[in-house]
């Protein structure tokens, strides 16, 4: 077997197609048929069970499929790790994370990191969710995600940045404007804004205000945080969400974003596979959006 075989069958069994896994890989669904197919035969065993909906592995293939993760994602590790010592100071950095992160917690790490690295590159790729981040993690692909933190996974490390109190947006001519603060009990019966049921944040959230006794309608659901605000800020609901410094201030004089102090924060920050095996560059852009979301957490505070 060889390495193309075994990228391959980890494409399929991500995709649960291999359709979807001669797309990702750019190549044909025959040629990927033949890599799994001579996978089989050197191991005597079949790996995927054919479904009118795609390909599952069978137990064989799930215990494959699980090695080959982690075996291929080392190795791909070691060769970036061994490419960045050839290269000095001009390696990449990848990062995968959500659509908007970038503009409230990594702009100003960003130009702070290019200032200091040149010739390095910085890869951003999009995930809807944190499990999509700890698959990008596992496989490889990325070397750290940033992420809602949430429960401790076997496979990767977590570490926290910043925490994120909630608050309501609403628009300013909603009648709930006027209020300083709100109590979870407010938001009962309330139709809100929300991010996907499958989201961390959403989870937590809906924990949170159910051990308050509080059960909202969530009527609408939009992708990331920054569309619900403005949904919210035009008058077409509310949203319980994090409080970005990006949102406050008189650049949104259509906009209230209410605390709502009694419910937990909203904790983000890094993930990663091992952060002793973290390469020099990736650590040094981990450690520069760390600090910098700090200051940036200091004056959000103070201004509110």
């Amino acid at each position: 077997m060889t390495l193309d075989d075994l990228r391959v069958f980890t494409a399929v069994c991500r995709t649960s197609s291999l359709s979807a896994a001669a797309r990702d890989l750019s190549c044909t669904q025959s040629a990927v048929s033949q890599h799994v197919k001579r996978l089989e035969r050197e191991l005597g065993l079949s790996l995927l069970e054919r479904h009118t909906r795609g390909v599952v592995p069978t137990r064989a293939g799930r215990v494959l499929y699980a090695a080959v993760t982690e075996g291929l994602g080392c190795i791909d590790h070691a060769l970036r790790r061994l490419e960045e010592v050839a290269r000095a100071e001009g390696g990449s950095v990848r990062v995968t994370t959500g659509a908007t992160t970038v503009r409230h917690f990594m702009s100003a790490a960003v130009v702070d990191f290019r200032r200091r690295f040149p010739q390095a590159s910085i890869e951003f790729q999009t995930e809807t969710s944190s499990r999509g981040c700890f698959d990008a993690l596992t496989a490889g692909g990325v070397d750290l995600a940033w992420i809602t933190l949430g429960p401790a996974t076997g496979t990767i490390e977590q570490r926290p940045v910043v925490e994120l109190p909630w608050s309501l947006a609403v628009s300013a001519a909603d009648p709930l404007a006027a209020k300083a603060f709100l109590e979870p009990a407010d938001l009962q019966d309330a139709r809100l804004i929300g991010l996907p049921e499958n989201s961390t944040s959403r989870q937590q959230l809906g924990t949170w205000l159910a051990e308050s006794g509080i059960r909202p309608v969530f009527d609408t659901s939009v992708a990331d945080w920054d569309t619900a605000i403005l949904l919210a800020e035009l008058g077409l609901g509310h949203a319980v969400v994090p409080a970005l410094p990006a949102w406050s201030g008189p650049g949104h004089p259509d906009l209230r974003l209410i605390p709502i102090p009694a419910l937990p924060a909203l904790t983000a920050g890094w993930a990663v596979r091992r952060w002793d095996a973290l390469a020099p560059l990736a650590r040094a852009f981990a450690e520069t959006v760390a600090h910098l979301c700090g200051t940036q957490a200091v004056v959000g505070q103070t201004r509110a």
